[in-house]
């Protein structure tokens, strides 16, 4: 991923309004997303490159079949609580035994005469290198935007301005797990560079993580977007909640509830509400004056009811007067 790059002073996430905006911004946490539930099919999904070798293709299968299964069971073990030399063993026995399993299938099915190709088994270890590349990337990722007033984002996150957008800052240690997400080029990732990654090329890790985790087609450019990585999951948030801003059509009720849950805040957070620019396309958030809101509510329905019956009961004791 990239090394070196300029963190804006904000970034904001769109939300319709939910239990989990509630949560988010209630209790401080932030979800982390499986990116296979993103709306882009494509979004980190790229397809390999297959510039090697079926030798080093399969060099490379192996070293992450065994890694995979490595892992699985490690975390299996930790669930039952065995531990020690002979369950690492074991462990390693078998991760070897599953990659011995996948390299001879692939071998096996590569002599299918139906494959129509110079090199079925190279195509059959690109296409299996690729799978378990993707089952690597076990992480979350937030996705947050530059800009706070997109009309595009408000329409398509933001419950068409019925929601609201929370904007945060970034504290400098979390400066390493966010970057920037690029548009365009190509959804191609080369099988060298993996190679590379896994014999210990950092340089070749951060374009395989650019490759598969923040690159998107040129059409999503419009979200200027960012992402947090993390483990998957609702974890606390490691940003630093600075605003609020409700949406055009965000009903009173909802503006009422969100500002008042925030009273007692060791950190107080600005509250906004985002307008039209007359005349333009334009938007521009402006500060939210909550004093008519909080004069208004809580209120019971019943009180103009009763009201208007106590006037009357007034009324009619003075006509038998």
């Amino acid at each position: 991923m990239t090394k070196k790059q300029s963190i804006p002073r904000r970034l904001f996430k769109y939300r319709a309004f939910t239990n989990l905006t509630l949560d988010m911004i209630i209790a401080d946490r932030l979800y982390y997303a499986d990116p296979s539930t993103f709306n882009d099919p494509l979004d980190t999904r790229p397809s390999l490159n297959t510039d090697l070798p079926a030798t080093d293709l399969e060099r490379a299968v192996r070293q992450l079949v065994e890694q995979r299964v490595s892992a699985e069971m490690t975390a299996a073990a930790k669930t039952i609580r065995y531990k020690g030399p002979k369950t690492l063993d074991h462990i390693g026995r078998l991760s070897r035994f599953q990659a011995d399993q996948v390299i001879s299938e692939i071998s096996y099915n590569a002599d299918d005469p139906s494959y129509e190709m110079d090199d079925p088994h190279q195509f059959l270890l690109g296409q299996r290198l690729q799978k378990e590349l993707l089952l690597q990337y076990e992480k979350g990722i937030v996705s947050l935007a530059e800009r706070a007033n997109c009309p595009l984002m408000w329409s398509h996150y933001g419950d068409q301005h019925h929601g609201l957008c929370i904007g945060y800052s970034v504290p400098s240690d979390v400066h390493g797990d966010l970057h920037r997400v690029r548009y365009g080029g190509k959804r191609l990732v080369d099988a060298s560079k993996v190679l590379a990654m896994l014999d210990g090329d950092n340089d070749a890790r951060h374009q395989v993580d650019e490759a598969v985790l923040l690159r998107k087609a040129a059409s999503w450019r419009y979200e200027r977007e960012w992402r947090l990585i993390g483990q998957r999951g609702l974890r606390n948030s490691p940003l630093e909640l600075e605003e609020v801003i409700f949406g055009m059509r965000c009903k009173d009720a909802v503006k009422y509830a969100v500002i008042t849950a925030m009273d007692d805040r060791q950190r107080p957070v600005r509250f906004f509400e985002m307008h039209e620019i007359h005349g333009t396309f334009n938007l521009k958030k402006f500060p939210l004056d909550d004093g008519e809101m909080r004069a208004f509510f809580p209120r019971r329905s019943r009180d103009v009811h009763e009201a208007f019956q106590s006037v009357a009961a007034a009324h009619g004791k003075g006509q038998s007067l």
